[in-house]
């Protein structure tokens, strides 16, 4: 879907996103600065019906190959041991433990989690990620919770398919056939998910290894694309590189790399897609608020996330 590019390309497109420096140089919001109180505003404007949609897929606890390193669940105290002694309460806990980087758990990449020649957003070092955790581009940076208009592009429906195939590459045409088709263009300060159908896909033919098998995402040209019209986050039902790699020396994530490093630009990797495509079709309407809670993770690289559509 999209022309071979070359390293000298990549460095070149890398060097000219580079947001360094555009809101100060300690800055560690990056793209997260272009949502303006005004743009929270106009996010919140989207909803209409009231309807809520979650992003998330469920937390992944069994093994499949998409999903090597499952999460952690089990119980602490359950109902054939409820009584809390000396209190007279009956009560059931559980444990929750998740290596969430991967391609199966929904989460967030803190700007911290990806660096090109040693360095990270704005210019920080990888240095400043220690055993301890990350000084510099941490989670933290989200505290406060992210909140914007969100766009949907589903390129598949665009493309009168029910899913792109592993490895294929979407570029900037796909991207603007899709919005031409749903009646939508993304602006600076938006949240914008694009959908592969990799949900639909997984539901015929069951869970794949990305790595072995491949997964669609963006290629290499959407990156300044992504720049020029401002996207404040960006997400994904796979993580927004197709795998695998464009086979460019040096640029195994372009996406990431480009989009971490260089604009500052936040990633939602592994979101479920399909329900929200649905009821977007439903509705008529493809911005909506979108709402991304963080945990609170001193010096985390990112988080497991349940992102909210609200239409």
């Amino acid at each position: 879907m999209s022309e071979t590019w070359t390293p000298a390309q990549m460095r070149r497109t890398f060097e000219q996103v580079k947001n360094w420096g555009r809101w100060g140089a300690d800055d560690e919001l990056g793209a997260l600065n272009l949502i303006t109180p005004s743009k929270r505003r106009e996010g919140a404007a989207c909803v209409v019906a009231g309807e809520a949609v979650s992003c998330a897929r469920e937390l992944p606890v069994h093994p499949t190959p998409e999903n090597p390193n499952p999460a952690l669940h089990m119980m602490i105290q359950g109902g054939d041991d409820c009584l809390i002694p000396g209190l007279e309460f009956e009560s059931v806990m559980d444990f929750v433990g998740v290596a969430f980087h991967g391609m199966a758990t929904s989460h967030i990449d803190a700007l911290c989690h990806v660096f090109v020649d040693g360095q990270m957003y704005n210019g920080f070092s990888k240095d400043e990620v220690k055993s301890t955790g990350a000084r510099r581009g941490s989670i933290m940076s989200a505290r406060e919770g992210l909140s914007s208009r969100g766009v949907l592009l589903d390129v598949p429906a665009s493309e009168g398919v029910r899913w792109c195939e592993p490895g294929d590459s979407i570029g900037v045409a796909e991207l603007e056939r899709a919005e031409d088709r749903q009646g939508v263009r993304v602006v600076e300060g938006d949240i914008l998910l694009v959908s592969t159908g990799r949900d639909a896909r997984r539901a015929e033919h069951g869970a794949w290894s990305p790595f072995q098998n491949g997964l669609a995402g963006l290629a290499p040209e959407c990156v300044p694309w992504l720049h020029e019209r401002g996207v404040a986050v960006l997400g994904g039902d796979g993580v927004s590189d197709p795998l695998p790699g464009a086979g460019i020396q040096g640029w195994a994530m372009p996406v990431h790399q480009c989009g971490l490093v260089a604009i500052g630009l936040h990633l939602l990797d592994n979101l479920r897609l399909d329900t929200l495509a649905e009821a977007c079709e439903r509705h008529g309407r493809w911005a909506f608020q979108f709402t991304v809670a963080p945990l609170r993770i001193d010096k985390g690289t990112g988080s497991p996330v349940n992102p909210i559509a609200l239409l």
